[in-house]
């Protein structure tokens, strides 16, 4: 196995790993305000989160790049200092980050919707507060959906390339993920890397995959 290949596979991990653990508590708390609150705007505020699974990630990338350049909000013309994040694995992780929250955000929500309300309702009589019920109660209940939601973004953090590609580059050792490695091999005609690689990504998300359904189904069957 050649060295680009392992740290490919090395970086891929550290990657979704962060993206997931940067994601994973606001993505949890904004999918149980959606789940359990009405108020105006709320279908408005639920399509601007799920927007980046519906749009290339491309774009995703193209709109981080424009936030990030040097005249974009975040850029260092405006806020006087540089983020040093473009073209660095910081990059990487916000581009899987941006593409693995609203699949958190909903695998999450739907969970909550799936517990009900009224046994919230009489935690609270019985002298829980709303952050006392949510960590005691709901929290408890909601686990193995929320471990759904994880894995599927720890997932989808592993294979993202379009977001990537437009704001970390493609730079073996530094930036180079998993997916990205498949294109670099594929490009250069190393097809027994590229099939190595393929195969790694088919195997850890084939059981990802699995293991995730079979906790979201396990958390369906649940009484309530």
């Amino acid at each position: 196995m050649q060295t680009s290949t392992l740290d490919a596979l090395r970086l891929t991990v550290e990657v979704a790993a962060t993206s997931t653990f940067l994601v994973l508590v606001p993505g949890t708390l904004v999918a149980y305000w959606l789940a359990r609150h009405q108020f105006v705007g709320k279908n408005v505020l639920s399509a601007l989160v799920l927007l980046p699974m519906v749009l290339p990630p491309t774009a995703v990338g193209y709109l981080l790049l424009e936030l990030l350049a040097d005249r974009g909000p975040l850029g260092v013309s405006t806020l006087g200092f540089d983020l040093e994040i473009l073209l660095t694995w910081k990059a990487a992780v916000l581009a899987a980050a941006a593409m693995a929250f609203p699949l958190v955000v909903r695998t999450a929500r739907v969970t909550f919707e799936g517990i009900d309300p009224r046994l919230e309702t009489m935690a609270r009589t019985l002298g829980h507060g709303t952050v006392s019920t949510f960590v005691r109660f709901t929290l408890p209940m909601a686990t193995r959906g929320l471990l759904a939601a994880m894995i599927l973004g720890f997932m989808r953090a592993v294979g993202e390339f379009g977001a990537t590609v437009m704001i970390a580059g493609n730079i073996p050792g530094k930036t180079q993920t998993l997916a990205l490695g498949i294109f670099s091999a594929q490009q250069v005609g190393d097809d027994r890397e590229a099939l190595f690689l393929l195969a790694v990504a088919l195997l850890v998300g084939f059981v990802a995959v699995l293991a995730a359904e079979q906790l979201a189904g396990t958390q369906r069957a649940k009484p309530s």
